[in-house]
């Protein structure tokens, strides 16, 4: 692996850092009746109200139609994502600084693993969040359930919600695109040199 490449490698891993600050993922909850929004910041180890009373307004109207109450401590996947994110940074410092290309394989391969799992087990979450509704719920309504995208935006009643990836949500993203990015550019340069050795 290039210089510049194994430098791109560290740099990018050590980027991943800014997820132990910064948050991952946002909600955002906006209806007529609240004009300032309400909203919800998922950190690798915490979930906050955007402002201050957010979460504590949400959990009330969750309540309301007998969705279940959103407590941090209790989801065990932010006590275990700090290792595995944590794990990831080590891959790649040691693809880096080792230049050895079966090693930006494996980083990748774990990254890609890591991503997917991750995104499905939180689409798993917000099913479960938006479909098993107490029963005794003081509003109730036949069929319907109040699921928030993954990705996007989608009209729940009277509240149009949105799911985006946060600042650490997107350099997670964009570690990932430049460890494609170097290892198509080792691809093509091995390529360029196998042409030159037949010549």
């Amino acid at each position: 692996m290039k210089t510049k490449y194994k430098i791109l490698i560290v740099i990018s891993s050590l980027l991943l850092t800014t997820s132990f600050f910064l948050p991952i993922w946002y909600i955002s909850l906006d209806a007529p009746q609240y004009p300032e929004g309400m909203g919800m910041q998922i950190f690798i180890n915490d979930i906050r109200g955007e402002k201050e009373h957010d979460l504590k307004n949400i959990n009330e109207l969750n309540h309301y139609i007998g969705m279940n109450k959103i407590i941090p401590d209790s989801i065990s996947e932010l006590r275990y994502m700090p290792f595995i994110i944590g794990a990831l940074i080590l891959l790649g410092l040691i693809a880096g600084i080792s230049g050895k290309k079966f090693m930006l394989y494996i980083w990748m391969t774990v990254y890609f693993i890591v991503g997917a799992v991750g995104l499905y087990d939180f689409w798993q979450w917000e099913y479960d969040y938006g479909h098993h509704l107490n029963p005794d719920a003081a509003l109730k309504i036949p069929g319907m359930s109040y699921q928030p995208p993954l990705i996007g935006s989608k009209q729940i009643m009277n509240f149009f919600a949105t799911s985006m990836p946060d600042i650490a949500g997107w350099i997670i993203f964009g570690v990932f695109a430049i460890g494609l990015y170097v290892i198509i550019m080792t691809l093509i340069n091995r390529k360029k040199e196998n042409l030159l050795n037949e010549k």
